[in-house]
């Protein structure tokens, strides 16, 4: 049975600050020589530096267009963060993605402390090496998105229901500010999210009334008064945009963005009820197996009060992100701290010897498997540096084989440890190889990929000619992702064709263009007489990763330009 643990079991709050800064480290490598990726993060970029050079915190724009998608709470942090850092000009990437990485740090702490309260010190180390780990967050800590920081106002207000949890169970009366903190953390989640965060707080909480039979959870949050403290921190915002958008944010964050993605697949991720649980494999990796194996045990004790308030976290939020149309698979993130530490909990109660395998022998052969899917999984990450730098770069990297060779072993001994049913030491040993596994890939393999950095290389050559200065009019024909837009400052126009034949014809000496070879004839044509002084400053070659498109790229301008 997953007993309670308190007192002297808990992780001191020196434990909890050395895994916090050793979460930061973990995520720190490849946070700055990594470019941005297509095609979110650009735009929070892009927008957040707009906001800096306009001095407007209000509505927030891509170039000239709106951005009314979710409330300006992640622009604003990650403004603070350029500010600070002195870097707007630069645009330095780094910058942007300081608060992921903070945000995610912290996570991962709260998420220790949270998994020490409720089961001991030991799972404490287990729920956050087992989210630390994950596929998922390790890529969400490096990006400059909104995801990692929600995340992190989520367990802000599951700190709240632990603590309101603890209090009833000591019969004591729940302080205010435990409350104040709840409808706090819930006032971020909306600036930074609008209503996403309810589902994970919120329906947390109404889950958990609703099994027991009994609200008095929901009363120790002063409902009647307390929430008034999100709307302080939401409404100002929210009115400004108003104003100034006419009501259009209102309209297109919520009617369109938010509900849009209830009914319909959004941007080509539109995907069946299910896609979650075939992604979780992986993106939840390697603590996926272990989350599976504990299935039995958290079903045994599915009416203790931790074990039921995880669950009521868990499940509210996963199916309703399984029944809406639109699907990626940091939409159900905020359940993966959830899911860490009811496995955690499992795994450090368990013993060293796993004897809570499913009886029913349909259960087992399922588990055995995923348990090969598992490994599968496993190896192939681990190969997946040296087998990327070839057949993207035609490159035989030592340093990627040397990472393949360590980690492949590491997973082969976790697979062998799992038939043995040690699977704290199959998880340790896992968990340690996919620690080194994403060092190695963002310090040794990424940063080598250049043919997917098109952006870079076409700031970079566009950068090269610039015969009018600052006054220089860059065009992108063929390349239209928001990286270019950032890196060359938001000074280029995404154009077609004979738009941008007709920007390069009004506007001879100070126009160049960024055409690929396939749409070079009908730039060509597009220019009429001006094309006998059509030349090619340089050529870049690559894949565009968001579309699969391979793509050749030249710098042209008119030849009287060089004069």
């Amino acid at each position: 049975m997953l007993r309670h643990f308190q007192g002297k079991s808990r992780l001191s709050i020196w434990s909890l600050v050395f895994i916090g800064i050793f979460a930061f480290l973990v995520f720190l490598p490849g946070r700055a020589s990594t470019p941005p990726f297509d095609r979110d993060e650009p735009r929070y970029m892009e927008a957040t530096a707009q906001m800096l050079e306009s001095g407007n915190f209000v509505d927030v724009r891509f170039q000239d267009k709106p951005r009314y998608l979710q409330p300006a709470g992640i622009y604003w942090l990650e403004a603070a963060s350029v500010a600070l850092s002195g870097t707007l000009h630069d645009r330095a990437v780094w910058a942007y993605r300081v608060p992921s990485l903070l945000a995610m740090s912290a996570s991962v702490a709260i998420t220790a402390w949270m998994a020490s309260v409720l089961f001991g010190a030991s799972a404490g180390f287990f729920a956050a090496a087992m989210l630390m780990a994950s596929v998922l967050v390790t890529a969400e800590s490096r990006m400059g998105t909104i995801d990692s920081t929600l995340l992190f106002s989520v367990m802000l207000a599951q700190v709240a229901l632990v603590r309101v949890l603890l209090d009833r169970e000591a019969r004591r009366v729940t302080p205010i500010k435990t409350a104040l903190l709840f409808w706090g953390a819930a006032g971020l989640g909306l600036m930074l999210k609008g209503p996403v965060i309810l589902i994970p707080t919120l329906g947390t909480v109404a889950a958990f009334c609703l099994t027991e039979r009994k609200a008095d959870i929901w009363r120790r949050l002063r409902p009647g008064w307390a929430w008034i403290v999100s709307l302080v921190i939401v409404l100002p915002w929210c009115v400004a945009i108003g104003v100034v958008s006419h009501g259009a944010f209102f309209s297109n964050a919520v009617g369109t963005n938010f509900l849009g993605k209830v009914a319909s697949g959004q941007q080509a991720h539109g995907l069946p009820p299910g896609y979650h649980l075939l992604v979780f494999l992986l993106a939840f990796w390697p603590g996926s197996f272990f989350v599976v194996a504990a299935l039995p045990v958290v079903w045994r004790n599915r009416l203790t009060p931790a074990v039921r308030y995880l669950l009521c976290w868990i499940i509210p939020h996963w199916l309703v992100f399984e029944a809406i149309a639109t699907k990626l698979p940091h939409y159900v993130l905020p359940t993966y701290p959830a899911l860490a530490v009811l496995t955690a909990g499992a795994l450090a109660q368990g013993g060293p010897v796993w004897r809570n395998w499913p009886k029913a022998l349909w259960a087992r052969g399922a588990l055995c498997v995923y348990g090969g899917l598992w490994t599968i999984t496993g190896l192939a990450l681990s190969v997946a540096g040296p087998v990327l730098l070839w057949r993207l770069e035609g490159q035989l990297s030592l340093p990627a084989f040397i990472l393949a060779g360590g980690c492949g072993p590491l997973v082969i001994i976790s697979a062998v440890m799992l038939v043995r049913s040690e699977l704290i030491k199959a998880f340790v040993t896992s968990a340690t190889c996919a620690l080194l596994l994403y060092a190695g890939l963002f310090t040794v393999v990424v940063p080598k990929l250049h043919s997917i950095w098109l952006a870079p290389r076409l700031a970079a050559l566009a950068e090269t000619y610039r015969p009018c200065g600052d006054k220089t009019q860059v065009v992108s024909v063929s390349f239209s992702e928001p990286s270019l837009v950032f890196l060359l400052g938001g000074k280029v126009k995404l154009l077609g064709a004979q738009a941008a034949a007709r920007l390069m014809h009004n506007d001879k000496a100070c126009t160049v263009a960024l055409v690929a070879q396939r749409d070079r004839e009908a730039f060509v044509t597009a220019l009429g007489d001006d094309k006998a002084d059509l030349l090619s400053r340089g050529m870049v070659t690559g894949l565009n990763y968001s579309n699969g498109h391979h793509l050749a790229i030249s710098l042209y301008f008119l030849a009287q330009q060089s004069n």
